[in-house]
């Protein structure tokens, strides 16, 4: 089983969708489930137009997107407590918003570098880096720091991004999220048959990939 999720870097519901899948899984192989089930991140943008190397306060943002810094702490707030369910710590107060586009083609040299299980470690370094310690996940040195404490060699995926590689990529993933007719993330696409939309709750996963692997 093939599992491609569609998957911004700043998007709470997908770092939600992200543990309860991952949760999900785990509870497979403790039911006995044995198939390999491979999960690769796709690139999608929230805000495609946010500029890059300026990070703003991410509360900044969302007032700006629903109308206001009232109902912008709502949102926060709402998604701070969910994310604490599942066992997630949001700190959105400290949260910076930026252009995801670099961290999405980094996040495409790991698995062409390293293999997909590295590029799911790596996204949720990534995830934790932005929600839970502030940090600027538009930022390269930012993103190249992530990527070698998940044990990857910094200076090749520098070079590799100061030379423009992943664009055609995370093009390509992109248009493969037009083509599918997703316009919000998380969605999960599995065996580019079935796709699962949100941030699911983790019987749901199980029911429906068990459902999927018994055919």
């Amino acid at each position: 089983m093939k599992v491609e999720i569609w998957s911004d870097v700043v998007c709470p519901w997908c770092f939600i969708g992200k543990r309860r899948f991952d949760k999900a899984v785990e509870q497979l192989r403790l039911d006995g489930i044995t198939e390999p089930i491979t999960v690769e991140f796709k690139a999608f943008q929230l805000d495609p137009t946010a500029p890059t190397g300026k990070p703003t306060p991410v509360i900044d943002a969302y007032a700006k997107k629903f109308g206001g810094q009232e109902r912008a702490a709502q949102i926060l707030n709402h998604v701070t407590k969910v994310a604490a369910e599942d066992g997630i710590t949001f700190n959105m107060d400290i949260a910076l918003r930026a252009n995801t586009i670099l961290a999405h083609r980094a996040l495409h040299w790991v698995l062409v570098q390293a293999g997909a299980e590295s590029q799911v470690v790596f996204k949720e370094r990534l995830l934790a880096a932005y929600f839970t310690e502030g940090l600027d996940v538009g930022d390269l040195s930012v993103i190249s720091q992530c990527a070698s404490e998940c044990g990857h060699d910094a200076d090749a995926l520098i070079s590799y991004l100061e030379a423009g590689g992943g664009i055609e990529e995370v093009r390509h993933d992109l248009e493969g999220a037009m083509a599918r007719e997703i316009t919000a993330v998380p969605t999960f696409v599995i065996d580019d048959k079935y796709m699962v939309p949100g941030a699911q709750d983790s019987q749901f996963f199980i029911n429906a990939l068990k459902k999927i692997l018994s055919r």
